[in-house]
């Protein structure tokens, strides 16, 4: 894993991201098939520049041998309570299929927690989907516990 390098997402980054988060769906085999003609949509550009001018978040992704094999997105919110305690929050952390199982995962949401100390945050927290059982299992195994119960609302 010496080989990694982390950096800041590039615009010309977006299509390998998404391709990437798409591997990882959660639905397994009843995920939809990827459309190519919808990775240059111009509301990916836009998310991408809302992500990129916010310094409170940050758009990973992580390379090997100049590759692509992960990514992951790093978001800090203030709060009041704990005496105003900053949190991260880790989202869409997505490794290439055939890069699973060889420490990368770990590699990457140490760095991630680093980052996030670094800022002065005094939590991480994640959400993972209820089905993904090797996620949790992962994420457990790095010292996250799960705590609490996640809700959403579709809009």
């Amino acid at each position: 894993m010496s080989d990694l390098v982390f950096r800041d997402a590039r615009p010309d980054d977006i299509p390998t991201i998404l391709v990437l988060c798409h591997g990882g769906d959660a639905r397994g085999a009843d995920t939809p098939p990827l459309d190519p003609a919808t990775l240059a949509d111009p509301a990916y550009r836009a998310a991408f520049d809302q992500i990129s001018a916010d310094p409170a978040h940050r758009l990973i992704v992580v390379e090997s041998a100049g590759e692509i094999v992960g990514t992951l997105q790093i978001s800090v919110l203030p709060g009041l309570p704990r005496f105003g305690m900053k949190r991260a929050i880790l989202e869409n952390v997505h490794i290439r299929g055939d890069q699973r199982g060889n420490g990368l995962g770990t590699t990457m949401v140490q760095w991630a927690i680093e980052r996030c100390r670094e800022d002065g945050c005094g939590i991480v927290q994640l959400t993972s989907n209820k089905v993904r059982l090797d996620a949790h299992r992962f994420y457990r195994k790095l010292g996250f516990e799960q705590s609490h119960e996640g809700f959403k609302l579709m809009l």
